[in-house]
């Protein structure tokens, strides 16, 4: 198989290794199939992707889309190195306001899928980073919303000190006061 897949301490965040070919022309890998990802319980189908460039210290996040625009995400580190981070945003759920983070880089290859129901963010740890993740509902700027990155209740363990953020990201609400309309719903 070209792929693993590993459930994190919240189980709908899964993240993903994939078998990388390497020889002295560099090295091969893919980052998504659809009939693995499905035979590994990710039946999602991708309308979008996203890429962005960042300098060392910027964080972007936690961002989300509500319903009926919410996202699930499949991020990678195309160049560099970044500390990518899943929030449970699900009303009701056991793990709601708890989060998982994971080093994805251009030399571990990881990729993170985030499920719809979770606020995502990273912040970039070496001197830039190129971050590309797809998504499963196109951007709908109605349906935006986020999280304080520092959000106390959350307690995310970010490991750098001061970000660089956008102003929009600086002033978005914490979770208690964040406009979300996810609920948990137990799979039978």
């Amino acid at each position: 198989m070209s792929f693993t897949f590993k459930k994190l301490s919240i189980p709908e965040v899964i993240l993903v290794e994939s078998k990388v070919f390497s020889d002295d022309r560099g090295f091969f890998l893919e980052t998504f199939k659809e009939s693995i990802f499905i035979n590994n319980g990710i039946e999602i189908k991708f309308v979008q992707d996203n890429f962005s460039h960042s300098q060392k210290g910027v964080l972007r996040g936690l961002h989300y889309q509500k319903n009926p625009k919410a996202q699930a995400k499949l991020v990678t580190a195309l160049r560099g190195e970044i500390f990518d981070v899943a929030v449970d945003i699900r009303q009701g759920s056991p793990t709601y306001g708890k989060w998982v983070g994971e080093i994805l880089s251009d030399k571990n290859h990881k990729l993170l899928y985030v499920p719809e129901g979770f606020a995502h963010g990273f912040c970039v740890l070496s001197d830039d980073a190129n971050v590309l993740y797809k998504v499963n509902q196109e951007y709908s700027p109605k349906h935006e919303a986020g999280i304080i990155w520092n959000d106390h209740d959350i307690g995310i363990e970010w490991p750098i000190d001061k970000p660089i953020l956008h102003e929009k990201d600086s002033r978005l609400p914490l979770l208690k006061n964040a406009e979300n309309n996810f609920s948990y719903t137990r799979d039978k």
